[in-house]
């Protein structure tokens, strides 16, 4: 691993702002995880958000000798009994009894045995349960995009580094080997200078904006606490759409409202902005303009462009990048690598990456953080201390080029935008679009 990644509390307190006011009182006596674990210590978990994507990552925990699964949380009872049954049924026996079923998250943070944990709420709770994580003394698993809106991922970075956390955030594209090659080839010139890139997010959201939440009211789903499923988000009647009744299959639509989620320009940019961020070092930095689509009802054509000339263009159909440079191109999805040179293709399959990396680029090339499984990484990285593959500032930058894609579909400005301040510059933008209203008695900060 890279020392230049090495933690120290020195070197982040020395640019985190203060410590964030609590949002809310955690019950009980919250002490938080253990400060350091050794080699041998079985890293002790709990799960916030137990829909498809949670159950999913549950799955994926549960068979590791390294971890146990104390604790699953969820507002709705069907998920969260289902998921304490998963816990006995595919951990260890000695392991799988102990798993306690919370309704509310503050409980789950109240305990003092629990040194991480997973979270995989609706986008809207990301930040609050997050920052309350890092207080409670918590690494964290954040689901992507990292936060809902700019000013809530500034907080998340805050909290996170005055309490000395490890945030790993799920975009985990980061660990698949086509998307580092396609990085590490960019960042090496494969295809000379690169000033255009095109991202197609057509996906469980289809690519599109959020919309307004205009859902009608449906008859409450028993067991379900609509009120804790809401939290900071605005009152509004439940609505199955929003959050399914029973044991779902596949992803619940939240995602299309922007009271919740970001539409698919939050949810597959997160990882495809992510990937461009990767290739071209703006994990700290990001863009500086963003242009507006052509049309005002337009669900495509927004251009972000970086301080490097570097434009990339939200486009319709589709799902993955097109690196376009000077001596050639390069796509590259989940299912797909492919690279063309002078005219010709070089490499079509998804895992010609690593071959391609060995005949094209030098001993001496640049190469970055290698991860291939991001669970391990998360995992890595609590044991170590070393800050994980997509740390909180990472997907702090790439939900911040999400956010301010969205607002330029939103609105229909050119927006302009300092990356150092994150803040709107000439005159563009409005400070408000920043952040959101909170509803009683939820707040950021």
């Amino acid at each position: 691993m890279n020392s230049s990644r090495q933690f120290t509390r020195r070197r982040f307190l020395a640019t985190a702002g203060p410590a964030l006011a609590a949002p809310f009182i955690l019950p009980g006596c919250a002490v938080g995880g253990r400060d350091r674990l050794q080699p041998s210590d079985r890293i002790t978990l709990g799960f916030i958000g137990t829909g498809t994507q949670g159950k999913a990552l549950l799955r994926a925990f549960l068979p590791r000798p390294d971890v146990q699964v104390l604790a699953v949380c969820d507002v709705d009872a069907n998920r969260r009994v289902h998921a304490q049954n998963l816990v006995a049924q595919l951990a260890p026996a000695a392991a799988a009894s102990r798993c306690a079923a919370y309704n509310d998250f503050r409980d789950l943070l109240a305990r003092s045995d629990i040194d991480g944990v997973v979270i995989a709420t609706p986008d809207h709770w990301h930040a609050l349960i997050a920052i309350a994580a890092a207080k409670a003394g918590k690494d964290i698993y954040c689901e992507k995009p990292m936060n809902h809106t700019i000013r809530e991922g500034r907080a998340m970075v805050d909290a996170v580094r005055a309490h000395d956390r490890m945030l790993q955030v799920g975009s985990m594209q980061r660990s698949m080997s086509q998307f580092r090659a396609a990085a590490e080839l960019i960042r090496n010139g494969l295809l000379g200078k690169v000033d255009r890139v095109e991202i197609a997010l057509t996906g469980s959201a289809k690519g599109l904006p959020a919309v307004p939440c205009d859902l009608p009211a449906e008859k409450p789903e028993p067991g379900l606490d609509w009120d804790l499923w809401l939290g900071p988000a605005p009152r509004h009647p439940y609505n199955s759409i929003l959050s399914p009744r029973g044991l779902h299959k596949g992803y619940p639509q939240w995602r299309h409202y922007r009271e919740y989620g970001g539409g698919g320009i939050a949810d597959w940019g997160a990882h495809h902005l992510d990937i461009v961020h990767w290739a071209f070092d703006f994990d700290a930095s990001g863009p500086v303009e963003v242009l507006p689509a052509p049309e005002p009802e337009a669900v495509s054509g927004v251009r972000v462009r970086y301080a490097t000339g570097l434009e990339v263009t939200h486009i319709p159909d589709g799902n993955g990048i097109t690196f376009h440079g000077a001596a050639g191109k390069i796509f590259v999805s989940r299912e797909k690598f492919q690279v063309w040179l002078e005219g010709k293709l070089k490499a079509k399959d998804v895992d010609a990456g690593p071959r391609l990396l060995k005949e094209a680029l030098p001993a001496n090339a640049v190469r970055l953080y290698r991860s291939s499984n991001h669970l391990t990484d998360w995992l890595n990285s609590m044991r170590t201390r070393r800050l994980p593959l997509c740390d909180v500032e990472t997907g702090h930058r790439s939900a911040t080029a999400c956010n301010l894609m969205n607002l330029a579909y939103y609105h229909h400005e050119r927006i302009q935008w300092n990356p150092e301040t994150e803040e709107f510059a000439g005159g563009a933008g409005n400070p408000a679009w920043l952040t959101r209203e909170y509803r009683a008695p939820w707040r950021l900060g």
